[in-house]
């Protein structure tokens, strides 16, 4: 499998050091802007990631500016550039997945979170995920199959040979609510089973008996990166729109969050043993 780049980290992390070489020099985004002759926006657009496309003229200019003469970062800055031109896989999607997580997902090397109502799309059957969107009434099959199709791909990044660390807090109510039918949960709830014995894979239920804990605020995922100039991102969606955290203080908030549940949660050897106990129970 070839490997997979995300365009949205590629241009956060150009974005990030140009950002980095500025503030060294003490210079604001209008100084710089003026220096160089452009338009006195350019520099924070391109810091920003307003402007999406940077040219290799930009961007030379601009790391002359800042005086970057190491050849390897300079090379290694004009590809973040390039990669983050290209659109990834999930742009045939982008109708459908506007949040544009896959496209941090697909670099992620850890991913944690916790999911209070569903099980994780990323670890859902295609039956289960079907019944998830036809709750909806208003789409189309037409719609249906294309969401069906843009989550199993999304689910490749399991399959790699590297794949990504896959921390799993999973709530008692999204096991115990049954979508579809019975048939289709106890599928479900089997593949939890088995994907939990991969190595790079911990799940945790979180039980009713737990009471109030502290990821009672609702789901959540947080994205960290293999490479030290990507910091780590944390994503929360609503019914109308997605917020994606960045903020140091915001992070290691989401962070907390996410230890705290984890300590209220049981460890995975009893959260097998307890999802195997609701397969039981909706076989009888």
């Amino acid at each position: 499998m070839q490997p997979t780049y995300s365009p949205s980290v590629r241009r956060r992390r150009l974005n990030a050091q140009l950002r980095k070489y500025r503030e060294a020099r003490g210079e604001t985004t209008a100084v710089v802007a003026k220096k160089l002759g452009w338009q006195q926006t350019k520099v924070s657009k391109i810091e920003t990631g307003e402007r999406k496309k940077v040219t290799p003229e930009d961007l030379d200019a601009l790391l002359n500016y800042y005086k970057v003469d190491d050849p390897e970062m300079r090379a290694s800055l004009h590809e973040c550039a390039r990669l983050g031109n290209q659109r990834g896989w999930w742009s045939k999607y982008r109708d459908l997945l506007p949040s544009g997580l896959p496209d941090f997902e697909a670099e992620a090397s850890v991913i944690k979170t916790y999911e209070c109502q569903v099980i994780p799309g990323l670890l859902q059957t295609p039956a289960y995920a079907e019944a998830i969107f036809r709750a909806n009434l208003v789409r189309s099959d037409e719609e249906i199959a294309k969401r069906l199709e843009g989550r199993m791909k999304r689910q490749e990044i399991l399959n790699r040979v590297d794949p990504p660390e896959y921390w799993v807090i999973v709530d008692e109510a999204a096991l115990r609510r049954v979508v579809g039918s019975r048939g289709v949960m106890v599928q479900q709830l089997r593949h939890l089973t088995h994907m939990a014995a991969r190595h790079n894979i911990n799940i945790s239920v979180l039980p009713f008996e737990e009471g109030a804990h502290p990821a009672t605020v609702g789901s959540f995922v947080i994205m960290e990166f293999p490479d030290p100039m990507d910091a780590s991102i944390g994503h929360v969606e609503t019914p109308t729109s997605s917020l994606y955290v960045e903020e140091d203080h915001e992070l290691a908030q989401l962070n907390t969050i996410f230890a705290g549940a984890q300590g209220s949660a049981l460890s995975p050897a009893r959260s097998l043993a307890f999802i195997n106990d609701v397969i039981q129970a909706l076989e009888e």
